[in-house]
């Protein structure tokens, strides 16, 4: 099924019901949304998109976002969501690896695609030639698409360094959505999701359950996550959902308690995409009320693996109220979530091991990469790399992360892409990276070199080749890196010497 069907049959029946704002000024109703949406897919066909072509999406959130995601649904096409925060090389690796026919982009990110002179033909949202595009007659609906075709294409980066695509279909979307309502969030129409998050990632996929059930969309004019403005629009709108990463979280709750701020209007808080200490939402808790809801996903399973309830995240009366607080809950409804072994034999309660799924939210595989597809989808099940153990009554609790991968501020960094980056200036003879905690964003990056470049040479090298986020924060020099006998780096030795008092 087609998952433009959803916003199509919410325009049949709702058409006056609105839909979208920048801020909050109505920019669509559910009708105009629909027509802008069908304008797209016209426009793509008659530029020779046909149903299964690839179209990226480089876009920071804005309104249009949600036009051109569905115009690309509705013509059939696969959309390929692009973090606004890559740097433009990254985006057109991505571009040229997707084999994506045309990119969507906001303008400053499609003048940096543009300084790339990336193969596929850029329409920069909002010039003439995008306005041309909604000038064209609309189809009449959306074209029929198999539950197994692919809708999304999403860009994770491995522990190789280069960013692999998670195929996701229909199916997989649909499973993930239908599933919201019974184990995250009840959604009605009366209900505003504020897009704070990269609509790229899990706040995007989180738009189809809100509009299946005829919700408001609301992207802030400052476009990205400003707390008093996320505050200011749940004041005005009511009835708010909205993810956030745990950083956003923890800036949330300190930003109101100095504002003498209640959160009124908030309803929803759903966090994922890195580790929420107990302190830090135990204060958020006491401060907003009963707001807040886990979730565990990734790329491959997304959104979809865990959810920690309301009622968890709230409760202080159970006994292990805190060890449960400190997991990522129990499995969703259509998964099956276990502990396995080395090679992957289930676990019994309690056990440490690598943390399996199967079920209608697992992908498929990667994109053109059947090796790393073989490793990471073993017998069914996906192998995510992540370790825990889940208790007697279903809780999944996560111990290790997925081997080296650091997470800063909700957003991945994988050190070998790093790492590589370091490597071509001639004054690094080697480089390792690591996380280390910290107190708002969860992870920081540190690089530690052997040569003599530098920091601030390594900085600029870094700034000019990747995005910011995955810049090194603390650089450190060593003589030379630990190892073990086969001359492997002892990154535990080195997580070691940036971990924090006890």
């Amino acid at each position: 099924m087609n998952l433009g069907n959803w916003l199509f049959r919410q325009a049949q029946a709702h058409p006056e019901r609105p839909a979208l704002f920048l801020g909050k000024t109505q920019v669509a109703d559910y009708s105009g949304f629909h027509d802008r949406a069908a304008r797209i897919a016209a426009w793509l066909a008659n530029e020779g998109i046909s149903p299964g072509d690839h179209v990226a999406i480089f876009m920071k959130n804005c309104p249009d976002y949600l036009v051109v995601l569905y115009g690309v649904w509705y013509a059939g096409a696969v959309a390929v969501p692009i973090n606004a925060k890559l740097h433009g090389r990254e985006a057109a690796f991505i571009l040229n690896d997707s084999r994506a026919a045309l990119a969507f982009a906001t303008p400053d990110l499609a003048d940096a695609l543009r300084e790339t002179r990336v193969g596929c033909r850029i329409v920069t949202v909002g010039d003439a030639g995008y306005e041309q595009a909604l000038g064209t007659s609309p189809i009449a609906a959306p074209l029929g698409r198999a539950a197994d075709d692919l809708a999304w294409l999403f860009y994770t980066s491995g522990t190789t360094g280069r960013p692999k695509g998670v195929m996701i279909t229909n199916r997989m979307l649909i499973a993930v959505s239908l599933a919201y309502p019974v184990d995250v969030d009840r959604v009605s129409r009366e209900d505003t999701a504020i897009y704070a998050a990269p609509m790229s990632h899990g706040a995007g996929l989180y738009n189809l359950i809100h509009v299946l059930k005829g919700a408001r969309h609301v992207c802030p004019v400052s476009g990205g996550f400003d707390t008093p403005e996320i505050l200011d629009l749940a004041r005005h709108f009511g009835r708010v959902h909205m993810f956030a990463a745990p950083t956003m979280v923890k800036r949330m709750t300190e930003t109101a308690r100095a504002a003498g701020e209640t959160g009124e209007g908030l309803r929803s808080i759903v966090y994922a995409g890195g580790p929420m200490y107990n302190a830090d939402i135990i204060e958020a808790v006491d401060h907003f009320g009963p707001v807040f809801v886990q979730i565990y996903g990734q790329g491959e399973c997304p959104m979809g693996i865990t959810a920690l309830s309301r009622h968890d995240v709230t409760d202080r009366t159970h006994p292990r109220w805190r060890e449960r607080l400190a997991s990522v809950g129990r499995a969703q409804s259509p998964v099956e979530v276990r502990i396995g072994d080395a090679h992957g034999a289930p676990l019994p309660a309690g056990e440490h091991g690598e943390i399996m799924v199967s079920g209608d939210v697992v992908m498929p595989g990667y994109w053109q990469n059947p090796e790393a597809s073989a490793k990471t989808l073993v017998d069914g099940w996906l192998m995510t790399g992540d370790m825990g153990f889940m208790d007697a009554d279903g809780y999944v609790t996560m111990q290790d992360r997925s081997r080296d991968m650091i997470i800063t501020g909700g957003s991945n960094v994988y050190p070998r892409e790093v790492e590589e980056v370091l490597l071509t200036h001639p004054g690094v003879r080697e480089v390792s990276v690591v996380g280390q905690p910290h107190p708002e964003w969860g992870e920081s990056v540190v690089a530690f070199v052997v040569g003599t470049a530098p920091f601030e040479e390594l900085d600029q090298l870094c700034i000019d080749n990747i995005a910011r986020f995955k810049r090194p924060k603390t650089y450190v020099s060593l003589d030379e890196l630990p190892k073990n006998n086969y001359g492997k780096v002892l990154k535990t030795e080195l997580r070691k010497r940036v971990q924090g008092p006890g």
